[in-house]
C-alpha cells in the first residue's frame, strides 16, 4: 500500500534528490545541460560555416583551451576571486546604506516621498556613467571601483526597502497592534517578515545591478586584476578566445548566484509564507 507521500512524489513531474536539508532538482540540471548542448552545437555550426574568421569567432574547443590555460596560470582564478571580493564588499555597503535610508524613508513620510523620487531618478542613471566621476574624484584603484558598484545598486536597495515596508497590508499591522504588539516588536515580528518576499526580489535586482557595474568599472578603471581587466586585455590584444572565456565566466557566476542563493532563498520564504510552492 503506497503512502500518500509516495503517491505525491510519483505524480510530480520533477525528480528531486534530498540530503542534508537541501533539494536538488534534476529537471533543472537537465534543462541547463540541454541548453548548454544546444548553445555549443549552434556555436560549432556557425564556426564551421566560416561566416567570420577564426580571429573573430574561435571554435568552442579553442575557447575551452584558452580557459584551461588561464586556469593553469592562475589568472582566471585570481580574477574571479578579486571580482567576487569587490562585489561582496560593494554589495554589502549598498545593502547597509540602502536599508538604513529606506527605513528612514518609511519612518519620515515627507522625507520618503522626496527621496523616493530622487532615488528613482538616480536608479535610471547608467552605471557606466559613474566611472569618469569616480576616476577624477577617487582615481584608478579599488575604491573607485567600489564607488561605481555602490552607486549602481544602493538606490535599488533603498527603493526596495521603502516600497516593501509601505506596501504591507494594513490589516497585519492593525491586528498586531490589537494583540499588543508595538514599537520594535511590531517591526521585528510583523513588518519585516511580511516584507521579506519583496525584499528578496529587490535584493536580486540590486545584486544584478552591482554585478553589471563591477565588470564595466573593472574594464575602465584598470587595476591589473578582475574579470573586467581580463576583458580589457583580451580587447587590447584582439584575443577573442579570452574575451569569450571571461564572458562565459561572468555568465556562469551570475547563474550560480541567482539559482543557488537568491532563487532558493526566495522559494523558501514564499513557501514559508504560503505564497506558492517551490520551483
Amino acid at each position: 500500500m503506497l503512502s500518500e507521500e509516495m503517491l505525491e512524489g510519483t505524480a510530480t513531474t520533477k525528480s528531486r534528490v534530498k540530503g542534508k536539508g537541501r533539494t536538488f532538482d534534476l529537471s533543472d540540471a537537465a534543462n541547463v545541460v540541454l541548453f548548454l548542448a544546444a548553445f555549443l552545437g549552434a556555436w560549432q555550426l556557425v564556426y564551421m560555416a566560416g561566416i567570420w574568421p577564426d580571429a573573430l569567432l574561435p571554435s568552442p574547443a579553442t575557447a575551452a583551451g584558452k580557459m584551461s590555460a588561464l586556469f593553469a596560470t592562475g589568472s582566471l582564478t585570481i580574477s574571479i576571486g578579486t571580482s567576487l571580493l569587490r562585489l561582496g564588499v560593494g554589495f554589502a555597503i549598498s545593502v547597509a546604506l540602502g536599508g538604513i535610508v529606506g527605513l528612514a524613508m518609511v519612518k519620515f513620510p515627507g522625507f520618503g516621498k522626496t527621496m523616493s523620487s530622487f532615488a528613482v531618478g538616480l536608479l535610471t542613471f547608467p552605471s557606466i556613467a559613474w566611472v569618469p566621476f569616480s576616476i577624477l574624484i577617487i582615481g584608478f584603484n579599488d575604491f573607485g571601483i567600489l564607488f561605481v558598484v555602490v552607486m549602481a545598486s544602493v538606490f535599488s536597495v533603498m527603493i526596495t526597502t521603502y516600497s516593501s515596508l509601505r506596501n504591507i497590508p494594513p490589516l497585519y499591522v492593525r491586528a498586531s497592534k490589537n494583540m499588543g504588539a508595538s514599537g520594535f516588536s511590531l517591526f521585528r515580528h510583523v513588518m519585516i517578515p511580511a516584507a521579506t518576499p519583496s525584499l528578496i526580489i529587490g535584493m536580486r535586482q540590486a545584486w544584478s545591478f552591482a554585478w553589471h557595474a563591477l565588470i564595466g568599472a573593472e574594464m575602465l578603471i584598470v587595476t591589473l586584476a578582475g574579470l573586467g581587466y581580463l576583458l580589457y586585455v583580451g580587447r587590447e590584444f584582439n584575443d577573442m578566445a579570452q574575451i569569450i572565456t571571461v564572458m562565459v565566466s561572468v555568465f556562469a557566476i551570475g547563474i550560480v548566484f541567482d539559482r543557488v542563493i537568491f532563487l532558493k532563498l526566495e522559494d523558501r520564504i514564499r513557501s514559508k509564507w504560503g505564497l506558492g510552492e517551490n520551483r
